[in-house]
């Protein structure tokens, strides 16, 4: 029994240390790489109303106030916000990458090298569309990261972290690559490096490290719906952030290319409504009047599967391929209409400011007869009014969905204004379409709604 027993502990930690020896070692890595990675402290001013000498409080509404802020003497207001973060050294002069949100409306900036040296930092430049800044202190000779290519990063493999969270400087922590390329609300232009590393406030701005010790991302966003580590972490890829840096440091700003579309992606509805062999590129939905793309050629219902020689694997992939080039360049665009493939050459675009859609009124035609159609739904043609104010020259308003039209993401108040890439002017035009389409066949249908246009893919009826 007792030799059983032995065995037995004898397996155990053999099995421990084998499972130990697989396991990585960071010390080194952290050895060599800690020096490079500062803390980034900031302190904003606050200015508040001011307060009336020898006077209690008196709020903007009270029937006095005008009298106590022409004639009572004033007390200036003023609060310090201080918030922290983490940066990393890309050059032995002094400049240092963090996150734009980081340094956001500071007016003065601290960073706390590893050896407890603190430098006053200014910034050169900040882009919000990507949160990354680059700041520049006045020092020399200074440990700077290696940098790595984010695209030789495999799902899976081991990553570290170094970052100051809730101001404990020079934390460690690691974990492995969850995902590559993650799109993120709002963040079109970066494809993100999602980690299972525990990032918390204070992280932002921070370096992630592969094993060769080599910087693949900077530490920007967590997933939670607590404030603290759930598992989730998104690194902003180092070359991207390198290519905002280069503009910054060259020009001061970042430009982008635009060419003026509304995209969506394609479900496999749509990409068999449309005849694409499969769910792919990025669908057009919208092109904008006199834009680039417009004076292209290009039109709604076309599908981008190139573009300047890069494969549109999904709708995400479109943003960033075209905000990366160059505005004023010529490229060449490969589209799918209607069942091939087709090449355009458009001019770049700049982006100049962030576009605004245009809210639509209320629905429902004044006086429209409703009509149920194939699809089941109950529809109304625009008015001359509705025609002026979405600026169209025809359309159908859903009043009702029955059928399969219940069964689809169409809604109440959409505006149907094409079937596929043919235009809908009346309720009669729209049937003609409809009645051509056989049973069991995916319609796909441009709409329409407050935010903007969108295509809707509807599955006829078997029967």
């Amino acid at each position: 029994m007792l030799r059983q027993f032995v065995f037995f502990v004898s397996f155990v930690l053999s099995a421990h240390a084998a499972v130990a020896k697989d396991l990585p070692d960071f010390t080194e890595l952290v050895e060599k790489q800690g020096a490079a990675v500062v803390n980034v402290s900031t302190t904003q001013i606050i200015r508040t109303p001011p307060m009336f000498q020898g006077v209690p409080n008196v709020p903007e509404n009270d029937p006095f106030y005008e009298f106590f802020r022409r004639y009572a003497p004033q007390v200036p207001r003023e609060q310090e916000s201080q918030s922290l973060g983490s940066g990393f050294i890309i050059s032995a002069d002094g400049y240092i990458l963090t996150n734009a949100h980081v340094v956001d409306r500071a007016d003065k900036i601290t960073v706390r090298l590893s050896d407890k040296r603190e430098f006053k930092a200014k910034v050169i430049g900040a882009d919000k569309r990507t949160d990354v800044a680059l700041l520049k202190i006045e020092a020399a000779n200074l440990p700077k990261v290696a940098l790595g290519s984010p695209e030789q990063v495999k799902v899976g493999e081991w990553v570290l972290a170094i970052g100051s969270p809730f101001g404990f400087d020079s934390s460690v922590t690691a974990g492995i690559v969850s995902a590559k390329g993650r799109s993120l609300q709002q963040e079109n232009f970066v494809p993100f490096i999602q980690t299972d590393v525990a990032i918390n406030p204070g992280n932002s701005g921070g370096p992630l490290f592969n094993m060769k010790g080599e910087v693949i991302g900077i530490n920007s966003q967590i997933y939670s719906r607590s404030g603290g580590y759930m598992g989730l972490s998104f690194a902003i890829p180092i070359d991207v952030a390198m290519d905002v840096v280069g503009q910054l440091r060259s020009t001061g700003k970042v430009t982008r290319g635009r060419i003026g579309v509304s995209i969506q992606e394609v479900t496999r509805e749509l990409a068999d409504s449309f005849g694409l062999p499969k769910a792919g590129g990025a669908l057009i939905s919208s092109v904008e009047k006199g834009g680039p793309a417009d004076k292209a050629g290009v039109r709604p219902s076309d599908v981008i599967l190139k573009f300047d020689g890069k494969a549109v694997n999904s709708s995400a992939d479109l943003p960033r391929i075209v905000a990366a080039t160059k505005p004023g360049s010529k490229v060449s665009v490969q589209l799918w209409r209607k069942g091939s493939t087709q090449d355009v050459t458009l001019v770049i675009g700049e982006i100049q400011e962030e576009a605004v859609v245009a809210q639509r009124g209320g629905r429902g035609a004044e006086g429209g007869s409703e009509i149920e159609t194939r699809l089941g739904l109950v529809v109304s043609e625009l008015n001359e009014q509705q025609k002026a104010d979405l600026q169209v020259e025809g359309g159908l308003i859903v009043e009702d969905l029955k059928g399969a039209a219940a069964r689809s993401q169409l809604q109440r108040g959409d505006v149907i204004l094409a079937v596929g890439n043919i235009e809908v002017r009346s309720f009669s035009q729209f049937n003609d379409v409809i009645k051509k389409v056989a049973r069991g066949r995916n319609i796909a249908l441009l709409v329409r709604r407050s935010e903007g246009t969108v295509y809707v893919s509807v599955k006829l009826d078997e029967k």
